[in-house]
């Protein structure tokens, strides 16, 4: 017997439902993307080589900033997670060999340890991180938008004495372009100055100190 007319639509609109229920019809399967922090080489020469060894006390990333999904500003106060771009391990693990990396090469410290060195620290840094997000507000462009804070103490014994300088940095690096890869590499670029920036900063701050003490 041949359906009717009724029986028909029904049946187009229940394999329809069925569809949109399913995700066949939802928007094309995207393939997660996964990031890691690797600094561009440094240009300058390195200035007087110091004689400290520095230890990180702390690395710590502010929410929401501190998850592996990469985060984008899209309005005043809104903030949206990208489900298919994220980092291969969360940033504040991450940000740690980049970061001891650079400062080694920067010729202010003698060493730099980290966890489980035998190496012992007279110098200990705290970084927290507040602001790692790309910038999509505008229509037209983009930036990677990165902002740290570093406290540097004088440890002689390898706990944290003196402080010796504390200061925090920004940077707002414009985009290639408006996707994932653009931004991670505006944010090693942004980390790049803000740690050559600091090491300046630091060699300065403790040749003061030490006259002072």
């Amino acid at each position: 017997m041949n359906s009717s007319p009724s029986s028909k639509a029904v049946r187009v609109i229940f394999f329809t439902a069925l569809l949109l229920v399913t995700g066949c019809l939802s928007r094309p399967h995207l393939e997660k993307e996964s990031f890691g922090f690797e600094l561009p080489a440094r240009t300058a020469e390195s200035g007087a080589h110091g004689s400290r060894v520095l230890g990180v006390r702390s690395l710590e990333v502010n929410p929401p900033f501190d998850g592996r999904t990469l985060v984008y500003r899209t309005g005043e106060y809104s903030y949206d997670h990208d489900p298919y771009a994220e980092f291969l391990v969360p940033p504040a693990e991450g940000l740690l060999a980049p970061v001891c990396g650079r400062w080694r090469d920067a010729g202010t410290f003698d060493a730099v340890s980290e966890a489980g060195s035998a190496l012992k620290p007279d110098t200990l840094v705290e970084i927290q991180v507040s602001q790692l997000y790309g910038d999509f507000r505008q229509t037209g462009t983009a930036n990677a938008v990165l902002a740290m804070r570093f406290v540097f103490f004088d440890a002689p014994r390898g706990m944290a004495g003196k402080l010796i300088l504390q200061q925090e940095y920004s940077r707002s690096i414009p985009l290639e372009a408006r996707n994932p890869a653009a931004l991670i590499k505006g944010w090693n670029q942004a980390l790049a100055q803000i740690l050559d920036a600091a090491a300046l900063d630091f060699g300065r701050a403790a040749e003061d100190w030490k006259r002072a003490n």
